[in-house]
């Protein structure tokens, strides 16, 4: 005698195996909502971005001499060499502030802004093998690269401490502990920026691949136009304006307050500098999201 199931429940049966493998399912499409930035999916794939941060740290120092020391020992020949040229050659003040001490945060600083902006305006065109091949979500790269980039600063701020405790001691700057944090979030503008305008030259290289030769040259020009070299009390008249215009500038100036208390930035430039860092962001996301759909096709 054989047993018939009824048909409703050889329907339920299968059902439930098809939500088992639905539950293993993922659908990958190219047509998303613009506005569907994928965090979700860039949580989930943490591991992944820390194994990216750590190659990217790992392979420019692999087969060298010196090996991570160079992190150490670039600011502050970059740094004697400013104080040279700037300070002794062409006289620039630094408020009062010993000069080496001045440019070690400052060169820190912006090594890690303009190397963020090359690292991630080139997402596309130097991981084009990996991305042709595996999925994974496309802003995963970016990140890995902010993260190296601001691993690569903290361990510069290294000597730049060693000097501040020094000149701290020997009474030639005074500690700010009431505004400390604005060190904090100083530095946090400057990754957000580098990173939003970074994936927006990362997303234009895909139709015009000229943009990265001329990375380099604007990240140098964007230099002489940001208090790095220089604090902003240096500037003047229309020279001033452009400079409160500048982002980059603000946090720049706030760093360097954070530490010795010298600044002549407004809370009006400070609101300024953030609003346009926060639209760098939102645009940057939102084109790199449209472009990686397509960047298989261009690059």
């Amino acid at each position: 005698m054989f047993y018939h199931r009824p048909a409703d429940t050889d329907y339920r049966l299968q059902e439930n195996q098809w939500a088992k493998i639905m539950k293993y399912h993922k659908h990958i499409s190219g047509k998303h909502p613009f506005f569907d930035l994928k965090l979700q999916e860039l949580w989930r794939y943490r591991d992944l971005i820390m194994l990216l941060a750590r190659r990217d740290f790992v392979v420019v120092y692999k087969q060298t001499i010196l090996g991570p020391l160079w992190l150490v020992l670039t600011p502050i020949l970059t740094s004697l060499m400013y104080a040279f040229v700037f300070g002794n050659v062409a006289g620039i003040s630094t408020d009062g502030v010993p000069k080496v001490l001045f440019y070690l945060f400052s060169t820190a600083a912006w090594t890690m802004f303009s190397s963020n902006i090359s690292s991630c305006a080139g997402t596309f065109t130097n991981n084009v093998s990996l991305m042709g091949k595996v999925y994974f979500p496309r802003l995963a790269v970016p990140v890995s690269q902010l993260i190296s980039s601001s691993i690569r600063f903290l361990i510069q701020l290294l000597p730049a401490f060693a000097f501040y405790a020094y000149y701290l001691a020997a009474g030639q700057i005074h500690a700010n502990p009431a505004y400390a944090w604005l060190f904090v979030t100083s530095m946090l503008q400057l990754a957000l920026l580098s990173y939003g305008f970074g994936i927006i030259v990362c997303a234009l290289t895909t139709k015009y691949r000229d943009l990265t030769v001329l990375v380099s040259f604007g990240l140098s020009l964007w230099m002489f136009a940001t208090p790095v070299a220089y604090p902003l009390s240096a500037l003047n008249g229309r020279f001033y304006l452009a400079a409160c215009i500048n982002p980059a500038a603000a946090p720049m100036e706030l760093l360097r307050f954070s530490l010795w208390g010298n600044t002549v930035i407004t809370p009006a430039q400070i609101a300024l500098s953030w609003v346009l860092t926060l639209l760098a962001v939102l645009a940057g996301t939102l084109l790199f999201n449209h472009v990686e759909r397509v960047f298989a096709d261009t690059v």
